[in-house]
C-alpha cells in the first residue's frame, strides 16, 4: 500500500505576505537594537553595515539599504520579480525601523552575552518569517537562497559560514571579546534557521 499523496501547497495571500513581512522585520529591528546596545556585530551586509556604521557615525539603516542594492539585480535575474520586490520593500522597512527605533526602544543595560544569544534567536526568528514568504533582507539572504534552490543546500549553513567570516573579519577593527560575542549571536541567528528553514520542511509558497 502506498502512502497518500500530501495535498498541494495553498500559496500564501497578499494579505498574510504582508503581515509576515512587517512581523519579520519588526523582530529583525528588535535584535539589531539589542546588537547595537552591547556594540556587536552580526553577519552578511547587515554585519558590514554595523561595521561602518561604528566606524563612521552614519545611521545603520542608511548603510544597510545603500549596501543591498547591488544585490536586487541577483534577485532579479534568478529569483523572480515578486522575491526581489518583497526583498526590496523589507529592506526599506527594516532601514526606516533602525532610524526610528531610538524613539521607541531604549536599552539603558544589556549584557553581551544575553544581547548575543536573545539578539540572534529573535533575528534568526525574524528571517525564518521572511524566508517562508519568500522574502529576504537582500545580501547573503539572498545567495543563501539562491544556493539552496540551485543546488540544494542548506540556506541557513550556507549563511551561518559567511556569516562567521564576516564577524571573523571584524577581528581588524573591534576589539577580540566583543567579536567573540558577536560569533555567538551569529550562531544563534543561524541555528534558527539551519534547524528550520531546509528544502521539503515547509511547503507554503
Amino acid at each position: 500500500m502506498t502512502a497518500p499523496t500530501p495535498p498541494a501547497a495553498e500559496p500564501h495571500s497578499a494579505t498574510e505576505d504582508v503581515v509576515a513581512i512587517f512581523t519579520g522585520v519588526l523582530m529583525i529591528s528588535v535584535g539589531v537594537a539589542f546588537f547595537t546596545s552591547a556594540g556587536l556585530l552580526t553577519g552578511g551586509t547587515a554585519g558590514l553595515a554595523f561595521l561602518l556604521h561604528y566606524a563612521t557615525g552614519v545611521g545603520f539603516g542608511k548603510i544597510f539599504f545603500v549596501l543591498n542594492l547591488p544585490f536586487y539585480w541577483l534577485a532579479l535575474r534568478k529569483l523572480g520579480r515578486e522575491f526581489t520586490l518583497k526583498t526590496f520593500v523589507a529592506v526599506l522597512l527594516l532601514s526606516l525601523m533602525t532610524e526610528w527605533q531610538h524613539q521607541w526602544l531604549q536599552m539603558a543595560r544589556i549584557e553581551p552575552l544575553y544581547a548575543a544569544i536573545a539578539g540572534g534567536l529573535i533575528t534568526g526568528t525574524g528571517f525564518l518569517a521572511l524566508f517562508r514568504h519568500r522574502c529576504s533582507l537582500g545580501g547573503v539572504g539572498i545567495a543563501a537562497l539562491y544556493v539552496q534552490d540551485r543546488y540544494g543546500w542548506r540556506a541557513g549553513k550556507v549563511q551561518m559560514a559567511v556569516d562567521c567570516c564576516i564577524v571573523l573579519l571584524a577581528l581588524w577593527t573591534v576589539e577580540p571579546l566583543r567579536v567573540a560575542w558577536s560569533v555567538v549571536g551569529a550562531v544563534a541567528l543561524n541555528l534558527v534557521l539551519a534547524l528550520n528553514h531546509r528544502p521539503g520542511r515547509y511547503t507554503g509558497t
